[in-house]
């Protein structure tokens, strides 16, 4: 099947079937109608490279990530495909393992091969330097932003996401409320900690005891959770930096013959399904909605390759995901 054959069904010339098909040149709505009912009559789908060669695309993007794990990464990349999918846009996905010398390579690699934009992300908050493409090329940087306030960068909002958890567990009555996150060099534990002490405060509230910084783990969560019993720390509910925290928090009260929710309320973060429905109860955690993250990613991504840059730190709203471990079965 050729497109002389969608012209001569459709009437019109083969170039104005190539235009009508490609979206190209100025042509009457109704010619462009007749073309594509043609070729759907006939089952006709342009060749995809021939399409790219007439508009100067590859109807690529590359998806860079540092997050060799996937587990932020993946569920990103999974939001940026269903956007792109829709327009034929195919993502090539590249991890760089947190090494920027293989970071460059892939940019490289990227570029030579006329990608039409580029999406960067990656398992860490902290802003990012800006990469060294073209000045034509289009980026988008997701979950980790850049430093440049003039890119194109997309996050979640990891204080409202805090503020979501605290006021949960305030509603609910708790509050002697601890806090257990991760360690206090990565901006997501300082940020999720800060905004629950502060809306405690906004309550006439203190945490109980002083927040508990260490690792995302749930030996860390174990360990604090056991730690504050063994302070003797009035505690009635615990709020985590992560949901691996989290089921660490509630084996460690488990051990102590303290029920969750029914003596201790317990919320984590991320909602990790791997962890938040393995845990004992379920886990209420906050979800960071990374796939609709990488949907809007590929959306502002698109603008930009149509030529609409929106530049600036765009955000997400997260929202929680209630469970058994703050409000019981």
């Amino acid at each position: 099947m050729r497109i002389s054959d969608v012209a001569i069904r459709a009437g019109v010339s083969p170039g104005t079937a190539s235009k009508a098909l490609n979206g190209t040149g100025q042509l009457r709505a109704e010619t462009r109608d007749r073309v594509h009912r043609a070729a759907a009559e006939l089952g006709f789908r342009p060749h995809g490279l021939a399409r790219a060669l007439s508009l100067g695309r590859s109807f690529t993007v590359g998806l860079l990530t540092t997050d060799s794990f996937g587990r932020f990464s993946l569920p990103v990349m999974l939001g940026v495909e269903d956007a792109m999918g829709a327009g034929e846009m195919a993502v090539l996905l590249c991890d760089t393992r947190d090494d920027p010398l293989r970071e460059r390579h892939y940019l490289r690699t990227l570029v030579a091969r006329q990608v039409d934009g580029l999406i960067l992300t990656g398992r860490r908050t902290e802003p990012r330097v800006p990469v060294e493409v073209p000045n034509s090329l289009p980026v988008v940087y997701v979950f980790r932003p850049c430093a440049d306030p003039a890119a194109t960068s997309i996050v979640v909002d990891d204080a409202g996401g805090a503020r979501l958890a605290a006021e949960h567990v305030l509603g609910l009555g708790r509050r002697r409320v601890a806090v257990i996150t991760g360690p206090p060099s990565h901006l997501a534990a300082r940020t999720r900690a800060d905004a629950v002490v502060a809306t405690l405060s906004g309550q006439g509230l203190a945490p109980a005891g002083p927040v508990q910084f260490g690792e995302w783990s749930e030996r860390w969560g174990r360990l604090a959770a056991t730690s504050l019993i063994r302070r003797g720390e009035e505690v009635d509910a615990i709020l985590c930096g992560s949901d691996q925290i989290a089921r660490g928090a509630c084996d460690g009260l488990r051990e102590a013959d303290l029920r969750v929710p029914d003596d201790v309320a317990v919320v984590g973060f991320d909602n990790w399904d791997v962890m938040a429905l393995a845990c004992r109860p379920p886990l209420t955690t906050v979800d960071l909605e990374l796939q609709q993250l990488g949907r809007q990613a590929a959306a502002l991504l698109l603008d930009a390759i149509a030529g609409e840059v929106r530049p600036g730190r765009h955000q997400i709203a997260p929202r929680l995901v209630i469970r058994e471990s703050s409000v019981g079965a």
